[in-house]
């Protein structure tokens, strides 16, 4: 049975529109104020179960409305949510700056409670991860944490997603337990050191990922699409064209949740890599993160339409 796990943050997205960023200590009038559901890991559950497959969500959250906002938005989606809850501290939240002009984005992240999970949590779920198809993260809970869950999961055999976001250092052999790392532009240039700007940049900046130990590289480039790299293997997926951009806030959580279910349904990586973009491209003509996600039948409609 096809199955996505996803071990990672969910935040509360407040999101202000406006033409411009506000300069340090300057006050701007804002176009729009919208609150809704985010967070790296959350949003990836949505796209993965919006498109259809079993997908299951390991978190923490606190007691409070942002948790119930989670909680509601899990159900309407179809994720199941493997999550505590504490009384201790908060459910996470974000500010997005979101650019009128152009929809690009600038984002902080304060995950509260789900900034404690640790590799206890992750034990308590080993055998949720080891039922798995696919299982997914990010770098938005603890690191440890990450790498625990990525641990059981290839040692069961279960194939492993890396989105590593926020860019940050990794330990060590993280790289090693990753059969697929999924890096944007700039994370990529983080991990490796080596700007990515052209395709034949992204493909340098993949080899480089090979050679720290992932088993393949799929460096996402926005407008441009993704590029999959592996071995002597290296493929440009392109975006598709789905109309005007309202907003690129959850496109790259879009792909990964999509990439992730395809893979879960057992499509090649390449054309799991298809999927993920077409997630995407639909997703940034809708405002909003997890309410952008869209559905299998909209998915497999732009597919079709090659």
């Amino acid at each position: 049975m096809s199955k996505v796990v996803v071990l990672g943050v969910f935040v509360a997205d407040t999101a202000y529109r406006a033409a411009r960023a506000p300069r340090m200590g300057e006050t701007i009038m804002g176009e729009n104020f919208a609150l809704g559901p985010g967070g790296k890991g959350s949003n990836q559950a949505v796209a993965a179960a919006r498109a259809g497959v079993e997908t299951h969500f390991i978190s923490r959250l606190g007691r409070d409305t942002f948790a119930d906002m989670a909680l509601q938005t899990w159900k309407e989606a179809g994720v199941t949510a493997a999550v505590t809850q504490h009384n201790d501290s908060y459910t996470g939240a974000a500010y997005i700056f979101v650019e009128a002009g152009t929809g690009d984005n600038a984002i902080i992240v304060c995950p509260g409670v789900a900034g404690q999970i640790s590799p206890a949590d992750i034990e308590a779920r080993a055998d949720l991860i080891r039922s798995a198809s696919v299982f997914a993260t990010q770098l938005e809970q603890p690191m440890d944490a990450a790498c625990r869950a990525l641990e059981i999961a290839r040692s069961s055999g279960v194939q492993t997603i890396l989105n590593p976001a926020p860019a940050a250092d990794l330990p060590d052999g993280m790289l090693t337990l990753c059969d697929y790392v999924t890096p944007n532009e700039t994370e990529a240039e983080a991990l490796t050191g080596l700007a990515v700007t052209t395709l034949e940049e992204a493909a340098l900046a993949g080899q480089k990922l090979l050679a720290m130990g992932a088993k393949a590289a799929v460096i996402t480039l926005g407008e441009k699409g993704a590029l999959y790299h592996a071995g002597s293997q290296s493929v440009h997926v392109p975006a598709f064209n789905t109309g005007p951009v309202k907003e690129t806030t959850g496109a790259g959580d879009a792909f990964n949740g999509g990439f992730a279910a395809a893979l879960a349904r057992g499509l090649d990586p390449v054309s799991a890599v298809r999927y993920g973009c077409a997630t995407a491209s639909i997703s940034v003509t809708r405002p909003g993160t997890a309410p952008a996600m869209p559905s299998e039948a909209e998915i497999a409609a732009l597919l079709a339409e090659g």
